[in-house]
């Protein structure tokens, strides 16, 4: 089973039915299958190679989507670019990656334009149809005169017939490498294939599950170039439509559900809470949602409760990570209830019971497996663990040992079942569903004249499951209060991974050897040991 064949069973289902609806506009199965099977037949007239690499630059956009599904129709590998990362994350990963092709859309020309002076023409540039920022050159005619590197979709694809492509696409073949940051300076390459992200999308449907007659509309508000675009194609595979936003605005959001009668979301807990902050929230029809999907980063189980309430018994946790992507385990609608009343925090903290198509253990030190409620490294085994980073085989061998992704997060199996996670082996920092290296952070502070040492971890914090916060050591006599810090770093690292909050301290904690003890830090802010607030 290949990725594009999920959304072919829906194509083949009701060709006609709407299979994206993007503001006023949508496609159809039809027009939209067959663009995809064009611009899939036209990267493999140019002669491209299975595990070709194309990156997508694209806000939420069907059209951009849809380069991603002819990229597996043709064999290619999709490299995601986040359109809210500095444009040098999108140069390094198109270098760092291999990357041939760069599909794009016209808001972010000044981006590609910088990508460009980089890169030169050893990427193709194909862009989209759509506006111009309100700094690019406007319409499509001045675009072209502008940026003459670049050549415009329907130019590219010519005459080029809308027959499905027949490339013959192993299950093993590379579907997506996701850039991972670096806790040293440089990012992993995760590659996932089709067989990996086929099982997620399988223990999705398993999670997930509708009758024959019941009709399905997902909503993509999360950025696709994330999670969100795997997670329409359980509704694809259904013959379902995608509405897709733009952006996670709440009032959008609340807007779009109830005039679309969406059944099922995926949010990461920061956009959920502002949902639960909006003053109108009661007066939204909400009534057709079967499922509430949640995860990438801690969530609070008040605020869990607060969405029970709100929203009735669909929400499902779901744990997983880049290596083995969003379906290690669930915490299914039902399981966040006990004798019909909503279940105790140990529940709620819980990331449900493991899927069906992987084995999980939890395993000491020495790398045996543990009794129920000790606490150890999760274990993964399974056709959705990762091939392996690229052209890094002594990661992806420490990683991944006798066939078991050892992830770096520390928990425990209950009695029942139950896997909750307790403490991370490794310094990522999830904020609003995003992953921070504290490496990136703090090579920008220690870039910062008056900074003699720091160190960046993770604290408990409402709205963003974790709050990055950089905890500051200042050279003898220098000065910098935290607002200059954090303009510093917002200038260096854009908003995501600029801390939320710079605490100066006289002198950090550190070991005999002199490293600064991050542990001891935490102990400080993280009191909830299960991470949850």
């Amino acid at each position: 089973m290949l990725l594009s064949h999920f959304f072919d069973q829906g194509w083949n289902l009701d060709p006609a039915a709407v299979a994206y609806r993007h503001g006023e506009v949508d496609w159809t199965f039809e027009e939209a299958g067959s663009l995809s099977c064009r611009i899939g037949n036209a990267l493999h007239r140019d002669g491209f190679e299975p595990e070709t690499k194309v990156a997508v630059l694209s806000p939420n956009d069907p059209a951009a989507w849809l380069c991603v599904i002819a990229a597996w129709r043709a064999g290619g590998t999709w490299v995601p670019l986040n359109p809210m990362s500095p444009v040098s994350d999108s140069i390094g990963f198109i270098d760092q990656f291999d990357c041939e092709v760069l599909f794009y859309h016209p808001s972010l020309s000044t981006a590609v334009d910088e990508i460009h002076a980089e890169v030169g023409d050893r990427l193709r540039f194909i862009r989209l149809e759509g506006e111009e920022s309100e700094e690019g050159d406007g319409g499509d005619e001045s675009a072209a005169e502008a940026r003459p590197y670049a050549i415009p979709l329907a130019e590219w694809l010519g005459d080029v017939p809308a027959t499905r492509p027949a490339i013959d696409v192993s299950p093993d073949t590379v579907a997506m490498i996701s850039p991972t940051g670096g806790t040293t300076g440089r990012p992993k390459g995760v590659m996932n294939t089709h067989r990996s992200f086929g099982t997620c999308i399988a223990q999705l449907m398993l999670v997930m599950q509708y009758r024959a007659d019941e009709s399905v509309v997902n909503l993509a508000a999360a950025p696709m170039t994330h999670s969100a675009g795997v997670l329409t194609l359980p509704a694809s595979a259904r013959g379902g439509a995608v509405v897709v936003l733009k952006r996670p605005d709440p009032v959008a959001l609340l807007e779009s559900i109830e005039r679309n009668a969406v059944t099922d979301l995926f949010l990461p807990p920061t956009v959920i809470y502002r949902l639960l902050k909006n003053p109108g929230l009661a007066g939204y029809d909400l009534s057709s949602l079967r499922y509430f999907l949640y995860g990438s980063a801690p969530m609070s189980t008040e605020k869990l409760r607060e969405c029970l309430e709100v929203f009735g018994p669909v929400m499902i946790e779901s744990f997983g990570q880049t290596e083995a992507p969003g379906s290690i385990s669930f915490l299914r609608p039902e399981e966040h209830f006990t004798d019909g009343e909503v279940a105790e925090d140990a529940r709620l903290l819980s990331c449900g019971r493991p899927s069906p198509l992987v084995q999980v253990e939890i395993r000491d030190e020495q790398g045996t497996a543990v009794s129920a409620g000790e606490r150890g490294e999760i274990c993964v085994r399974g056709d959705l663990v990762m091939k392996g980073y690229y052209r890094n085989p002594e990661a992806t061998a420490e990683a991944v040992r006798d066939g078991w992704l050892h992830t770096g997060d520390i928990g425990f199996l209950d009695a029942q079942g139950f896997l909750t996670l307790t403490d991370r082996k490794k310094d990522m920092i999830i904020s609003g569903g995003f992953n921070v290296y504290p490496a990136e952070v703090e090579q920008a502070l220690w870039s910062h004249p008056a900074v003699q040492d720091c160190a960046v971890i993770g604290v408990p914090d409402a709205t963003w499951g974790e709050a990055v916060t950089a905890v500051v050591e200042l050279n003898e006599g220098a000065d910098a209060d935290v607002a200059e810090l954090i303009a510093w770093c917002r200038d260096r690292l854009g908003p995501v991974r600029t801390p939320k909050r710079v605490d100066v301290i006289e002198r950090l904690p550190r070991s005999v050897n002199g490293k600064v003890l991050k542990k001891d830090l935490r102990e400080l802010y993280w009191t909830d040991r299960t991470r949850r607030i």
